[in-house]
């Protein structure tokens, strides 16, 4: 597949070609990699379009995601588009129980994330968040408590209610 071709084809919906990278993903784990390279050097849109497909893809089959993928969205997180950030953490919390001792990076920007204006970044770092805080390992000591925190300031009861299932998950 050319992934320029595909990703600047105005012809092509977003939703499309979102559809078309997932399947390629789901075709072959092998296709994460060059699809990385390629979003890892490209203007924000096309970015979150690859990691949107990631994100598709992941929900299906968490295994096709390799700790490079983990790096990368860790990284993508802290970029300042909106999309960016939330299609990266969604995808966090597809794919964190396959690494419960590499998410340090990963948690620490999506507590920052968890301050941000828009609800959409905040919802999406709070579902990575609670994934997190499912897989009940250690460090569930720092992250329950600043989840509870997180909960005392959020507006948005949306928001409040994924926190507090997790807990009560990682409490049984």
């Amino acid at each position: 597949m050319n992934l320029t071709e595909l990703l600047n084809d105005k012809s092509i919906k977003a939703k499309v070609k979102t559809e078309t990278l997932s399947k390629w993903l789901l075709k072959d784990s092998e296709n994460i990699s060059p699809l990385i390279e390629f979003a890892e050097s490209t203007k924000d849109s096309v970015k979150a379009t690859c990691i949107e497909a990631i994100e598709f893809a992941t929900k299906t089959n968490p295994a096709i995601a390799k700790i490079n993928c983990l790096n990368f969205v860790s990284k993508t997180l802290t970029e300042k588009a909106p999309r960016i950030k939330w299609e990266s953490a969604k995808v966090v919390g597809n794919i964190a129980h396959l690494y419960p001792t590499k998410l340090n990076e990963a948690i620490k920007n999506l507590l920052k994330n968890t301050e941000h204006a828009g609800t959409v970044v905040r919802w999406s770092a709070a579902f990575a968040l609670g994934q997190i805080i499912k897989i009940k390992s250690s460090l569930n000591k720092t992250l329950i408590p600043a989840a509870e925190a997180i909960c005392k300031r959020e507006e948005k009861n949306s928001i409040k209610k994924i926190y507090t299932e997790a807990i009560k998950k990682s409490a049984k």
